[in-house]
Order: structure tokens, then C-alpha cells, then sequence
């Protein structure tokens, strides 16, 4: 934050439900963020990632091809400093467990209450 003023922060989202995608759009729009590119499974999500180089990847748990925390863990060896929130239905502590222990710096529960999904995105962001 410069002078009260928000930075646009580049954003991509990686999940297969195209209503979860576009409710995520939506609300980056809300934030003024910009969303550098959207895929639907986790191989697609590393290709994308390592192509959109986004400050924050909104990544969910589960997808087809690679699941979101096989995902994670690949992109962490070629980015250790990648900022990667998870996207998940399950509040199980397992699983929320691995994938801050492989590397993600938060997650987001869904359904979603933007303005939680706002404040994440800024906390992981500036940490």
C-alpha cells in the first residue's frame, strides 16, 4: 500500500469449476486485481504458472490431471518463493496441514466471502 492506495496484485486461479473461476473473477475485480490466467487442472496450473509468473496463485485442492497438492509441491521446487494460497471445500486439518508444510502460505475455505478472499490475498502478498 502506497498512499492509502492498493497496488493491482497479479493473480491467477487454477480450479476446474467454472463458477468457482468466475466467482474468483469477480471478486479480483471487486479488489482491482489483475488476473493474469485461469486453468482447470493442476498440470495445466504449472505449465501456467511458470508462463504468467503471478504474484498470487489461487490454487484448488481438487482438480483432474494432478491434484492441487501435487501441484503446490511441483511449483515450489521451481519457485520456492511462490506465493500460493489453496482453494478447498474441507476444513480437514490433514490436508490443510501438507499443504502449508509443502509450501502454501494460506487457504481459503469455499463457499467463499470475498472479502476474506481480499484480505488473504493481501496478507499473503505483503508477508
Amino acid at each position: 500500500m502506497t498512499n492509502g492506495i492498493q497496488e493491482m496484485i497479479r493473480v491467477m486461479i487454477a480450479d476446474d469449476s467454472d463458477s468457482i473461476r468466475m466467482v474468483l473473477r469477480d471478486i479480483l475485480e471487486i479488489g482491482k486485481h489483475e488476473l493474469v490466467g485461469e486453468a482447470t487442472n493442476g498440470s495445466e496450473a504449472i505449465e501456467l504458472f511458470i508462463e504468467t509468473k503471478p504474484e498470487i496463485l489461487l490454487l484448488d485442492m481438487a482438480m483432474p490431471k494432478k491434484d492441487g497438492l501435487a501441484a503446490l509441491r511441483e511449483i515450489i521446487k521451481i519457485n520456492p518463493k511462490a506465493k500460493i494460497i489453496m482453494i478447498t471445500a474441507t476444513d480437514n486439518q490433514n490436508t490443510i496441514r501438507d499443504c502449508i508444510s509443502a509450501g502454501a502460505r494460506a487457504y481459503i475455505l469455499k463457499p467463499f466471502n470475498f472479502q476474506d478472499v481480499l484480505k488473504t490475498i493481501t496478507e499473503v502478498v505483503n508477508s
